[in-house]
This record gives C-alpha cells, sequence and structure tokens, in this order.
C-alpha cells in the first residue's frame, strides 16, 4: 500500500476471502490469487523494503511457513546456546527446504542467485584461493565481472570473515553472490579432481580422441541420441536434435572396427563378440561435468551399429508451472492429481516425449523435508537432492522385480517407477496405491485412453484399476517454431482435410512457420515444445471401465463429461498460437477423431 500497489479497498476485500477461508491463508496468497499483484512486483517491493522485513515474517507472509512453524524457531533459537541465524535453524529442523530459504534471501538482501558448477567457473580465479579456505568459509570465485570485480558465490554472503578472505586473496574488489552451501561444497570437490586431471583429448587422429569429439559435438549440439551407422561404403554418424536426426559427419569405412572397439571398451562389453547384439553405458567426464551414456550395439550386414543415448546429469530440472500444460489443464492436474495423497499417475507417450522430465517435474514440486519419495529407475536420468534413488543394474541382479519388492518395506510416501513394462510392475504399483502410497510412472502409450486399455490387458482387474488410477497424462514433444524467423502462413486445402476440419473451425488462429535462419540450421525450428492429453478418472470414467466400455466410448465420456482436450486439439491450440505448425501436429499427434472449433478450445484450456 505505501507502493501505491494496492489500495486500501482492494486490502480489505483480501481481508474478507482471507477470514471466510476454511484454513488459513496469509493475506498475500489470498491478493496473489485474486490477481491483484503477482510474483514480480512482490520480489520488488521485498527488494524496495529489504531491511524493514525480517527473515521470519516475510516467510510467513509469502506462504512459505506457518505463524506457528515461526514461533517454534523462534523458541529453537532462543534455547540455543549457539547463536544460530533464524534461516539456519528454520532448515535443520525442516520448517523449510535450503534451495527456497536462498532464493528468498537473494530476493530479500538484493544478491544474484548462482547455482555452481564446472561450466561457469573461472578456473584460473579459483587457483588464486586455496582449496582448504574454500571448503572452510564456504565460497567459490565465479567469474570476472565487466567492471573488473569478481563474482564470489557465497553459503552465508553476510559471513564478513569469509568475505574479508575472499577480498584477500581476489585482489580486493567483490561482488557477493548466493548459492546452497550443498553445491558450493560438491562442485569444490569436483573443481579438485578437474585440476588434477589431463585434459579430454580431441582430436580426429586417434580413435580415442575422435569418439570424444563425437560425445562432445553431440552435446554441444544439445543432441539427445547418437546413431554411428556402418554402410557400405562409409561409416556415417548423426545426431538427434529436437527429435529429427541431423547428418554430424562421414568417417572412412576403415574405421568402423576400431570405433567400435573403443566404444565397447568404454561401456565394458566383450570387444571379441561381433555377431550378438550387446548393451551397457558409459560415464563420460569432460570439463563441465558428468555425462550418463545409455549404448546399444546391434549387429548389421555392414558391422555393427552403435546408439549412444546422452542423459545429462547436469539438466535442470523443469518446473511444473512452466512444462507448456494450459493454465486449466495445469490446475487441475495439480489438483486432482498430483496433489491426491494416494493413487497412480500415469505420464505416457513413444520413446523421447519427454515423460521422464514431467514425472520429475511433478517430483519436485512435491519433495520436502517430511516426504519420503523413493525410486527405481533404469537408468537414473536426473540426481536430485533429498529422495533416494536407485539405479537397476541386471549385471548384478538389481532388477526391477527385486527393487520393487524391496521399495514398499522402505515406509516411502511417495514411490516412482521408472516404467511400468510387465504385468509384475503393474501389480506393484496398484498394490501400493491401494495401501495409501502415490505411485508415479511412465507407460508407453498413444494416448490417456490407451493407458488404462494396456492396463486392463496386463490382467489387472477393471475395479483395481478404476480405484486405484487417479489420472493419465498423455504427451508428446513437437519443435518450436524459430522465433528469429517465423513469419505468418495459412493452413493449405490438403492440411485442412487431414485435420478433417472447414476454415470456419480455425478462426481467428494466427498460425507461422520458420522460413529457416543461421540460428536454426534453417530448419525454421529452435527447441521443441510440450503438448499434453489429461484424463482424470472422475465417477463416470470409473464407471465405463468397470463397465468394460470400448475405448472409443471411454474417449468420448471423457471428452463430454470431463473437459478432456486430446492431444491433437491440444497440438492445434499451440499451432493456433503460432508456436508450432501444423505440418508438426499432423506429423507426431494421433486423428482419432475430428478436432473441435479453435474457440470453443482455447475456453476449454484457459481458466
Amino acid at each position: 500500500m505505501k507502493e501505491g500497489i494496492i489500495t486500501l479497498q482492494q486490502a480489505e476485500h483480501g481481508v474478507r476471502v482471507q477470514q471466510k477461508l476454511s484454513t488459513f491463508q496469509p493475506l498475500l496468497k489470498v491478493l496473489k490469487e485474486l490477481k491483484v499483484v503477482d510474483d514480480e512486483v512482490i520480489n520488488q517491493v521485498i527488494r524496495s523494503a529489504a531491511h524493514n522485513i525480517r527473515i521470519g515474517d516475510l516467510l510467513t507472509e509469502l506462504g512459505y511457513i506457518s505463524p506457528e512453524d515461526l514461533d517454534a524457531a523462534c523458541r529453537v533459537q532462543q534455547e540455543s546456546e549457539s547463536n544460530e541465524r533464524l534461516g539456519t535453524i528454520l532448515v535443520k529442523h525442516n520448517f523449510i527446504q535450503e534451495q527456497l530459504l536462498i532464493e528468498i534471501l537473494s530476493i530479500q538482501m538484493g544478491f544474484s542467485l548462482v547455482e555452481p558448477n564446472l561450466a561457469v567457473l573461472d578456473r584460473n580465479l579459483c587457483r588464486k584461493v586455496p582449496q582448504k579456505m574454500m571448503k572452510t568459509h564456504c565460497f567459490l570465485p565465479i567469474k570476472k565481472e565487466a567492471d573488473g570485480r569478481v563474482k564470489v558465490a557465497f553459503a552465508d554472503p553476510l559471513d564478513q570473515e569469509a568475505i574479508d578472505i575472499a577480498k584477500r586473496f581476489l585482489g580486493g574488489s567483490i561482488v557477493p553472490a548466493i548459492a546452497q552451501r550443498d553445491l558450493i561444497n560438491k562442485t569444490i570437490e569436483f573443481l579438485v579432481d578437474k585440476l588434477s586431471q589431463k585434459a579430454i583429448a580431441v582430436d580426429t587422429k586417434t580413435v580415442v580422441g575422435t569418439v570424444n569429439s563425437i560425445i562432445l559435438a553431440a552435446v554441444a549440439n544439445n543432441a539427445s541420441d547418437i546413431h554411428i551407422e556402418p554402410l557400405a561404403d562409409r561409416l556415417q554418424v548423426r545426431f538427434r536434435e529436437d527429435g529429427i536426426l541431423v547428418h554430424y559427419k562421414d568417417f572412412p569405412r576403415e574405421m568402423v572396427p576400431s570405433i567400435s572397439s573403443r566404444i565397447k571398451v568404454l561401456c565394458e562389453a566383450d570387444i571379441a563378440e561381433k555377431r550378438r547384439h550387446q548393451g551397457g553405458r558409459i560415464l563420460f567426464s569432460y570439463d563441465e561435468g558428468e555425462l550418463d551414456l545409455r549404448v546399444s550395439i546391434y549387429v548389421t550386414v555392414h558391422g555393427e551399429k552403435i546408439v549412444l543415448r546422452l542423459l545429462n546429469r547436469k539438466q535442470e530440472l523443469f518446473d511444473i508451472q512452466s512444462i507448456g500444460l494450459s493454465p486449466r489443464m495445469l490446475s487441475r492436474f495439480l489438483e486432482e492429481a498430483v496433489y491426491q495423497p494416494s493413487g497412480v499417475l500415469l505420464v505416457t507417450g513413444p520413446t523421447g516425449s519427454g515423460k521422464t522430465s514431467t514425472v520429475y517435474s511433478c517430483i519436485h514440486n512435491l519433495k520436502g523435508p517430511q516426504v519420503s519419495i523413493i525410486t527405481a529407475e533404469e537408468p537414473v536420468e536426473y540426481v536430485i537432492e533429498g529422495i533416494s534413488q536407485c539405479s537397476i543394474d541386471p549385471k548384478i541382479n538389481l532388477t526391477f522385480e527385486e527393487t520393487l519388492r524391496h521399495i514398499v518395506r522402505q515406509d516411502p510416501d511417495i514411490i516412482v517407477i521408472g516404467e511400468i513394462r510387465d504385468t509384475y510392475s503393474a501389480e506393484v504399483a496398484v498394490q501400493a496405491a491401494l495401501t495409501g502410497h502415490k505411485v508415479l510412472s511412465t507407460f508407453h502409450t498413444e494416448d490417456s485412453i490407451g493407458g488404462l486399455v494396456r492396463l486392463l490387458h496386463m490382467n489387472i482387474a477393471p475395479f483395481l484399476v478404476s480405484s486405484t488410477v487417479v489420472s493419465v497424462l498423455a504427451q508428446r514433444l513437437l519443435r518450436r517454431v524459430c522465433p528469429n524467423c517465423a513469419t505468418s502462413t495459412q493452413p493449405t486445402p490438403i492440411q485442412l482435410q487431414r485435420l478433417k476440419c472447414r476454415p470456419a473451425d480455425l478462426q481467428g488462429a494466427q498460425f507461422q512457420k520458420g522460413r529457416g535462419c543461421s540460428k536454426c540450421n534453417h530448419s525454421g525450428y529452435k527447441g521443441r515444445i510440450g503438448v499434453f492429453e489429461l484424463l482424470i478418472l472422475d465417477e463416470m470414467v470409473r464407471n465405463a471401465i468397470l463397465e468394460k466400455k470400448t475405448s472409443h466410448e471411454i474417449r468420448s465420456i471423457s471428452i463430454e463429461h470431463s473437459g478432456m482436450v486430446t492431444l491433437l486439439e491440444d497440438g492445434l491450440i499451440k499451432a493456433a498460437s503460432g508456436l508450432t505448425t501444423l505440418d508438426e501436429v499432423l506429423r507426431c499427434l494421433p486423428l482419432l477423431q475430428p478436432p473441435r472449433p479453435i474457440a470453443k478450445l482455447r475456453r476449454l484450456s484457459s481458466n
């Protein structure tokens, strides 16, 4: 109010709404729900009034801790003899996660928030400070700014002793930033290892250098897979970028055996065996961290074809708010699926459709100090702090079956099964849900209804499917129109015919396509966007499953009574907004029935 952002009347209206709520909500959260203020405005006000707001009051008003939690933490602080800061006590006693606390502190105190890793560090600066000093006082030089000052990440940017030591070794003028204590310590450990290692060989004169250069080129191009294919006259290397295979380089035919042998050595496969298919895994260390590669070796008439799937353990997790769900679909998915106390939540789609990323964005949203999350994956694709992750390894008999047998004895609140692949894993998911657990898993089916039908075909009783599955989210990844060369376009008669649409159905749509430029490799596309279909199992859908109705009938009930928007319709909405093209929609999405008009779909998608 002092800043003139809200009026007295708006504040009083917020208070009246707050008093009518059945559970306590901070006034600021109520004003956000009423769309009076948003996060950006709140952050600006906090920065301008940083010294007038105590951290405990700020966390309470933002809704991250309750008033009772604050009182308890203050009592602990008063009774403690160690003079610990309130923030440290809140983290130590599981009132709040450290990551969330430092985000708030960075806003309140005006320090930039950084995530230190080897890719962003200036190693020459790191060499100036003894590693023991960095570890003891928990700080890390990041880089030299344009004005000559050095940006330094501190676990506690108010620790004057740490700041003085950093100034002494780095030449006086520094810019303090804030980072998680664990991240700083881990990066210092990685740094010690890297400074003692030799540089990785990258050349085309040796086999080792050639394989390294292929892998590093794939990382630089953000490829998800590397295809090394022997042909009759050459060795062809292609990268899968944004879901499409792109030619990288050709090598002489004579290099096939040596490159194959080098990759077998790295993934510990049998070098002498050239007649049978093999598989393995490579942990590839390079300057920016560690890369996990899944290797598949397939025997062809021209030699061994090798495909390497890149699983970058340093990938950033997507926030569930930003994975691409429409506003109404997101609120339904959160309230009726993710936040439900128990039940099975399935994410379906073909290989490479982003299922794992969606499951992990759900985990990231659910994880907290009071929640036990345990996973069984093959392999672990993202390493998340604070959850128990198991990587399946059949070589040592650490199978899915063995792991799932033990997982329910670990007293978990949330179980993540990497993939439901057989009747046994489906039964474990259903039984765990029946005993009050929340289960998240992925499934290979074409759409959301197909997920239910496949469960029924795995001999899971219809009454168990209807009583345990809370939602099925089907998804695809479509290539995004390059923003640098986007131009308006109109649907062609052939596209309209394939979509089974009339021009009137697409009234108000703003279709775009990329002309092609240097920034998108002249493809017209840059990056990818998620397209989703959310099936929430309400009473009508559950009854349809119990009555063993066909997938067509269940789909019709979901569309008519449960407000479901199909994959094709969600893709059409995104194409009509200029985010992707009609060609991508037709290439990737199943057309099971004609889509509804764009105007109606937009109403169904917005809140």
